[in-house]
């Protein structure tokens, strides 16, 4: 796998931890929770533009969210007891298709 392909990965992944921190933060009132979700977004945004650069915006940036959205649905699922029904999965699963095809064509991993 390509350098790029992996600091995008990483940086997917580092979207629902800020999206999680944020939420923790209460409406950024919690300062080390606020603190914890600028520091993380930084991060994450700078990832994804490194990794844009090689792979395009259009595609890095919807594999990047495509990523963000299924983990983030995931914790939910996993911490706040939302509905894990088979309609819901199955949609994860189109998103997951996408991406995968995103990166085949675009002759990524």
């Amino acid at each position: 796998m390509q350098f790029e392909w992996i600091i995008l990965i990483i940086a997917g992944f580092l979207e629902p931890c800020w999206v999680y921190t944020l939420e923790k933060s209460d409406n950024l009132k919690k300062t080390k929770w606020a603190l914890a979700t600028a520091v993380i977004l930084i991060v994450d945004l700078y990832m994804l533009s490194v990794a844009m650069i090689p792979i395009g915006a259009g595609t890095a940036y919807a594999v990047w969210v495509g990523i963000g959205a299924i983990v983030t649905l995931l914790m939910g699922i996993a911490l706040y007891g939302e509905s894990a029904s088979m309609k819901r999965i199955f949609f994860i699963l189109l998103i997951v298709s996408g991406i995968v095809g995103l990166n085949l064509t675009t002759g990524g991993a």
